[in-house]
């Protein structure tokens, strides 16, 4: 098979490499589709502290091409559209036996993100993947291979939604019109919230009133504090703005990585004496990927209007570098012949 393998940050290569061949309880599952995240970018430029030669790509889908021995095909049938769970939690500590694996500890050692003896990454940016049955959710056949490659992004809003509670008639703020903050916007609308967006490009504040937003505008002119507030950009002081536009007993969501992660001054005794809510997320449960499963297959939340570029894994190096660019959306790798 063939596969986008990083050898170190900005060098890759289309290599052929041997395909995989599941153990008695894998599933052998032909990729169509992988998405590029934020983090594939930062792996590319070498801003993660993973270990290399590397095959990135974890919001992949496809079809089951092959079973394990063990693997009962009346639940896994051959040729049917599929996607993997692809927190490597441990399942076996305190965070995991809580159902919080998507926080599970162990991930830093495990061989997704650091091997030593082989090639790392969650394999997403090759033609084939050999995957636990267990870790294999199904999507009906009316699915498209491009709405489903949503699922791993849309879990992980999925999570950050469900923590935030919003209530009916919530006002929420989204900081950052991205492909995760408009995410954000789509399933706050679902909850029943009247939805701002905070956004400096206009074309991306269009977007969001185009997509259902009630009210966008640019982060110079923001007035409005909400009960929710989502922050999904990387920047410091957008966090202390977060806070600071959070309303008296209402919660602040943390969902995007810090970069740099430098600290962020917050007046807690406004914290205290509001009574504010400050929650990070981070991933997905396994439960979080079947509700985004369920989302997209049954055509609750369509995701397409996000779709950037649609790129032949051939043109790794220009997808890429239009995914790394600012004012892009989810940018696309098709492996289909």
């Amino acid at each position: 098979m063939k596969a986008i393998i990083l050898k170190k940050p900005g060098d890759f290569a289309i290599e052929e490499i041997p395909t995989p061949q599941p153990k008695a309880d894998e599933v052998l599952l032909r990729i169509i589709t992988s998405g590029i995240c934020v983090n594939d970018v930062r792996d590319f430029k070498g801003e993660n502290k993973h270990s290399f030669p590397r095959i990135g790509g974890h919001e992949f889908c496809g079809v089951i091409e092959k079973l394990g021995s063990e693997v009962d095909p009346k639940k896994f049938p051959v040729g049917q559209k599929a996607v993997q769970y692809v927190i490597d939690s441990c399942r076996t500590c305190y965070l995991c036996r809580r159902g919080e694996e998507n926080i599970c500890l162990n991930m830093a050692h495990s061989k997704t993100l650091q091997n030593p003896d082989g090639l790392s990454g969650y394999g997403g940016f090759a033609e084939f993947i050999a995957v636990k049955a267990e870790e294999l959710l199904l999507y009906p056949d009316s699915a498209d291979f491009e709405r489903m490659a949503f699922t791993e992004p849309l879990a992980c809003v999925v999570n950050s939604v469900n923590h935030a509670d919003i209530r009916f008639g919530d006002d929420v703020l989204v900081i950052g019109g991205g492909t995760m903050g408009l995410l954000h916007v789509l399933l706050s609308k679902k909850r029943g919230a009247r939805v701002i967006l905070s956004e400096p490009m206009k074309e991306r504040r269009k977007k969001a009133l185009n997509l259902g937003c009630d009210i966008a505008v640019d982060p110079k002119l923001i007035e409005h504090k909400a009960d929710v507030v989502f922050d999904t950009t990387p920047i410091p002081a957008v966090a202390k703005q977060a806070i600071e536009l959070t309303k008296p007993g209402g919660v602040v969501m943390m969902f995007s990585s810090i970069h740099p992660n430098t600290p962020v001054e917050v007046d807690l005794g406004k914290v205290h004496s509001l009574q504010k809510k400050i929650i990070g997320s981070v991933n997905s449960t396994a439960a979080d990927f079947q509700q985004a499963v369920l989302l997209i297959g049954k055509k609750i939340i369509d995701p397409t209007p996000l779709i950037e570029k649609i790129f032949p894994f051939e043109k790794f190096g220009e997808a890429i570098e239009t995914a790394a660019r600012p004012d892009t959306y989810k940018v696309i790798l098709n492996f289909s012949n």
